[in-house]
């Protein structure tokens, strides 16, 4: 099982930014897919998740209107789409899902929005 998220950066507020996770290992389509973030100093915060089929999808009252997640299960890939970006969305960014009591995470990428 591997998740491998793109590399982030460096964005200005109000910038935006793409992430992607890459899945493999396993059948992305059985799985809801989810991304956190952690900023420095805070604990792991759940940002957006997306049901298997890409239904559903759930984000955190910080980044509601702002972040959209998406997945193209044919591509076994995770996106996280990041508008109107500000310094607070600082964070290491993971992408993420459960199975068989386990977690399974990428191995982060950051992102900075600074001016």
């Amino acid at each position: 099982v591997q998740l491998v998220e793109s590399r982030g950066g460096l964005v200005q507020p109000g910038g935006s930014l793409r992430l992607s996770c890459a899945a493999s290992g396993f059948t992305l389509s059985s799985y809801d897919m989810k991304w956190f973030r952690q900023a420095p100093g805070e604990g792991r915060e759940l940002v957006a998740l997306i049901t298997a089929t890409g239904g559903n999808t759930y984000y955190a009252d910080s980044v509601k209107g702002r972040f959209t997640i998406s997945r193209d299960n044919a591509k076994n890939v995770v996106y996280l789409q990041m508008d109107s970006l500000k310094p607070e969305d600082t964070a290491v960014y993971y992408c993420n899902f459960f199975r068989s009591w386990t977690d399974y995470w990428g191995q982060g990428t950051q992102v900075t929005v600074s001016s």
